[in-house]
């Protein structure tokens, strides 16, 4: 079978580096596997005591101009999703003060490549 539009050896050249150039952009695109997301967690010391308002932990934080990805419940734990590690450590020292004695503040390595797999199952679910 003979190609026409590829008959001359500057059409395959070029044909050969767009192939490479997608592959190339394909890579780019796929998420890291060792990226990790700021976070931190926020549980409570003993049973019994329930989490606190995610609320009122975004308003106090954000009024000390620290930056919030996302505040999410999570298995008797409140994750909390921050923009970068200053804003990380800055959350942790500012909880320390707002919230009351009993819970524990953790930082927690959340793998970025989970949340999006996690989020696309739980919209699936949503669908059907």
């Amino acid at each position: 079978m003979k190609l026409p539009f590829l008959s001359s050896p500057l059409r395959w050249q070029w044909l050969v580096c767009l192939m490479v150039a997608f592959a190339l952009l394909g890579l780019l695109a796929l998420p890291r596997g060792n990226s990790q997301e700021n976070a931190l967690s926020i549980r409570p010391e003993r049973h019994g005591l329930t989490l606190p308002d995610g609320f009122f932990v975004y308003q106090n934080l954000d009024q000390r101009g620290i930056r919030i990805k996302s505040i999410t419940p999570e298995n008797d734990t409140l994750i909390i999703r921050l923009a970068s590690p200053q804003q990380q450590q800055a959350a942790r020292e500012a909880l320390s003060v707002i919230l009351p004695q009993g819970y524990i503040v953790e930082q927690r390595a959340v793998n970025a490549e989970q949340t999006w797999v996690k989020k696309l199952t739980h919209d699936q679910l949503r669908i059907g």
